[in-house]
């Protein structure tokens, strides 16, 4: 395996028994959810845990999306700010104890983070990234309110790493830190990795000592990563949420993104909480296995789809493509907004349609709209009541035209919004 030994076991084990593994602890997950997180109480009221230990039994369960989890903490500020989602906290709260600290992400939104080593798994990708025990790593992560800088510097540690807190902004503070300290590895966003880079070269500083980077937070496209590359530094990406953690991170083998252990992973038509085929580019739903924070099926409303077979490296687990872009495609036409969800809807009404997407074009004050579905079988009449449907469904009037199955892109795209307000 490149960058020498797997981070554990667990990354090369069978997948058939990580896949057994994963279903016994969902099962054990939407228990204690139950039990102890009073949102997921009532959001799956009536489940019998015991019986959700296959991906089909977990489709079945609701899926929860971040703006439906700020909503409950909102209405729940007084008595639990995390709004039933969690199982720690602290006195005076609806759960008493368990949080070594609370972050606060735009939103506004918070939370928990527990006692647990690596609480974040931060290190599985570090390790991939080849961070190894006694490096210094530089990490320009937000320290303040937000998790990143918190998740990188524990993952950090669990590996052995002295970490130098830098956090964000002071460009000529940190990079003066860099040449007195000569770090090894640099955590954070690209862009400032590149900042920090050019501004050595201004000064004519060099930084002999840095060479890999774990960078998360925005795209790293290749053009950069070679762009760092060049300038000694070999870069890999990670995709985290303050929610979840880690969810995948990038092996030397460049394709993809491996899925880390500690969550189960689902992409479903935007909108939905239907699984799409293996490939085919849909919303990332994640299931965390963190008894702290149990989140069952929540919507990141990131893009993404499923990559076929293992990765190159020897890694076991499954791998995702990537950030593809953003799930939540609502768009407001003739004053009033149309989600994915009723697009969803509308299919869901004629088992005819294999696929649709919804085009609203024009410009402002003159919008149109144009469902294009793909269809399979017999279409007689069937554009007449799907407008029909549409209207029911959104109040708005729609064109309906009749697509081949697979003739519509396999972009997640579920409503197009082309209209330009230049």
């Amino acid at each position: 395996m490149t960058h020498s030994e797997a981070f554990d076991a667990l990354e090369t084990r069978a997948p058939e028994a990580r896949e057994a593994e994963l279903m016994q602890r969902l099962s054990a997950q939407v228990a204690r959810a139950q039990a102890l997180a009073p949102a997921f109480a009532e959001l799956l009221a009536g489940i019998d845990a015991a019986g959700v230990t296959s991906r089909a039994a977990l489709a079945t369960l609701p899926v929860t999306r971040k703006h439906e989890l700020l909503e409950r903490q909102k209405a729940q500020r007084a008595s639990d700010p995390f709004g039933g989602f969690a199982t720690i906290g602290w006195r005076g709260r609806l759960v008493s104890s368990g949080a070594r600290r609370v972050f606060q992400s735009p939103g506004t939104i918070y939370e928990p983070e527990g006692v647990a080593a690596d609480y974040w798994r931060a290190a599985r990708a570090l390790h991939a990234a080849g961070f190894r025990t006694g490096d210094l790593v530089h990490n320009s992560f937000s320290y303040h309110l937000t998790p990143a800088g918190a998740m990188m510097e524990s993952g950090a540690h669990a590996l052995g790493c002295t970490v130098f807190p830098a956090g964000v902004g002071n460009t000529e503070l940190q990079l003066q830190a860099m040449v007195e300290l000569a770090p090894h590895a640099y955590v954070g966003t690209p862009s400032f990795l590149k900042i920090l880079l050019d501004k050595a070269a201004e000064a004519g500083t060099a930084l002999p000592s840095l060479a890999k980077a774990l960078v998360s937070g925005e795209a790293c496209p290749p053009s950069l990563r070679d762009w760092l590359r060049a300038r000694g530094v070999e870069a890999y990406q990670c995709y985290a949420t303050a929610d979840i953690g880690l969810i995948a991170y990038e092996t030397s083998a460049r394709e993809g993104l491996v899925l880390d252990e500690g969550v189960i992973v689902e992409i479903v038509r935007p909108g939905t909480g239907d699984p799409v085929a293996e490939g085919e580019v849909g919303e990332l739903v994640v299931t965390t296995l963190n008894p702290d924070y149990p989140l069952i099926r929540f919507g990141t409303g990131d893009l993404s789809a499923l990559l076929p077979g293992p990765c190159p490296t020897g890694r076991t687990n499954t791998r995702i493509k990537g950030w593809m872009g953003r799930a939540d495609q609502t768009a407001k036409v003739r004053g009033m907004f149309v989600h994915p969800s009723q697009v969803a809807e509308v299919v869901r009404r004629h088992a005819e349609i294999g696929k649709a997407r919804l085009v609203v074009s024009g410009e402002m004050a003159d919008d149109r709209m144009t469902l294009l579905v793909e269809v399979r079988g017999s279409a007689e009449g069937l554009a007449e009541r799907v407008a029909q449907t549409v209207r029911d469904v959104t109040k708005l009037r729609a064109e309906v035209q009749l697509r081949e199955p697979g003739s519509l892109p396999n972009d997640g795209k579920v409503i197009d919004d082309t209209r330009r307000y230049e």
